[in-house]
């Protein structure tokens, strides 16, 4: 059908035949059921235009409808399921879409929706208290994804800086409500993420009714804080009514206010809390000192310490009696050893030749140095030295009588 081409150059087609017959093509197509939320609802006598944009996409369809064939107040940012059947205006070449029957999507179908994706993700572990990350004690910078000039990010600021009026702010404006919300949300965060500056990352809106808060239970918001390495604060402020980003973020804050409280110190808390630190660290030192002082003051007191040579009068006595006890062995060793020479010089003495010679025994030597023992060693005429006890005498051998 695409190849087929009607008329020809000689016999073309007339605009109002083209515009007859799309229209006609257009009205077999018939009807469908559509969901959507309306970007544009506008009533104007009897008749309400309006746009329709895909839930998860950029697709935008114009819609009309006569207000008696609605059975429901309708709004923009609703979300809605419609009949609708297309139309092809052939004077003005226009397609549009007539509304047969609308409803609002209903309460339990999105809850039910809800439901599978908190089951799905929770078995995916997006949930698990382990993967939570703990919030820096005092951020360099905060992240704020909110909407601009909304309530929820003055609440944010004002709170903040009134509790530490250093703090610096780095925000990303969303839409926090719609279609667009969930793709804004999304970009907001990875672009703080990102950011070096920022350690932490608020996601705040003041609160609003269930439908107002579908973007919060989106999957791709979801998704995007669960990847995000900056830790998450929601702050959704709805009790009631809990989005599943609640569920994922590293923090629960019950509003915007509550959640400044959470990212940042209160500045006077924790000069009071140094000023108790420092008085407890004063009077845990002066403790210590006095303490010690004591101990020192009982050491001194101590005998030992106060006359230190009253440790050596207990031994002095003892000293003094080994000392004599010392003396006195060691003179009767001495003597002993005396006596013990003297002994000796006597026996030494005894066993002499001196004294030998000293009873009137003499020693008679040859010339040539030898003891003469034995008469038959001497022949008359040889001259002998004889050693006396006093002197020596030289002598001639006149006789040798030899033993018989």
């Amino acid at each position: 059908m695409g190849d087929r081409v009607s008329g020809t150059p000689e016999e073309p087609w007339t605009v109002a035949r083209l515009a007859t017959e799309l229209q006609s093509y257009v009205a077999r197509l018939g009807s469908v059921w559509v969901e959507g939320e309306l970007t544009q609802w506008n009533v104007r006598r009897g008749m309400v235009f309006g746009k329709v944009k895909d839930v998860d996409g950029d697709f935008t369809i114009d819609a009309k409808a006569f207000t008696s064939t609605l059975r429901e107040p309708f709004s923009q940012g609703d979300r809605v399921v419609a009949l609708v059947q297309p139309e092809y205006w052939a004077k003005g070449g226009t397609l549009s879409m007539q509304v047969r029957a609308m409803r609002h999507v209903g309460l339990g179908e999105l809850l039910a929706r809800i439901e599978e994706l908190r089951q799905r993700l929770a078995a995916e572990g997006l949930f698990d208290p382990a993967r939570k990350r703990p919030l820096p004690f005092l951020p360099h910078g905060v992240g704020l994804v909110t909407g601009k000039d909304s309530d929820a990010e003055q609440d944010v600021l004002r709170n903040a800086r009134l509790r530490w009026p250093g703090v610096r702010f780095e925000v990303a404006y969303a839409a926090v409500q719609g279609d667009a919300a969930p793709r804004e949300v999304v970009r907001a965060i990875e672009q703080l993420d990102a950011n070096p500056d920022v350690d932490v990352i608020v996601v705040a809106r003041g609160g609003g009714d269930f439908q107002a808060l579908l973007a919060f239970s989106d999957e791709r918001v979801l998704r995007a804080a669960a990847a995000a390495t900056t830790p998450i604060v929601s702050a959704i402020g709805h009790e009631a009514d809990r989005p599943l980003l609640d569920l994922v973020a590293d923090l629960r804050a019950s509003t915007p206010t509550d959640a400044a409280k959470r990212v940042v110190p209160d500045v006077a808390e924790q000069l009071d809390m140094v000023s108790q630190a420092r008085a407890r660290m004063r009077s845990r030192v002066t403790q210590r000192v006095a303490h010690e002082v004591e101990r020192l003051a009982a050491i001194r007191s101590r005998p030992s310490l106060a006359r230190p040579e009253s440790l050596l009068d207990a031994h002095l006595s003892e000293v003094r009696q080994l000392a004599v006890r010392a003396d006195d062995l060691a003179g009767r060793s001495v003597e002993r050893a005396e006596h013990g020479i003297h002994r000796l010089a006597d026996r030494l003495r005894a066993l002499s030749p001196q004294a030998t010679l000293d009873r009137g025994y003499a020693v008679v030597q040859t010339a040539g140095g030898g003891v003469l023992r034995d008469a038959a060693d001497a022949t008359p005429g040889d001259a002998v030295l004889v050693t006396l006890a006093s002197g020596t005498v030289d002598a001639e051998v006149t006789e040798a009588r030899p033993a018989t």
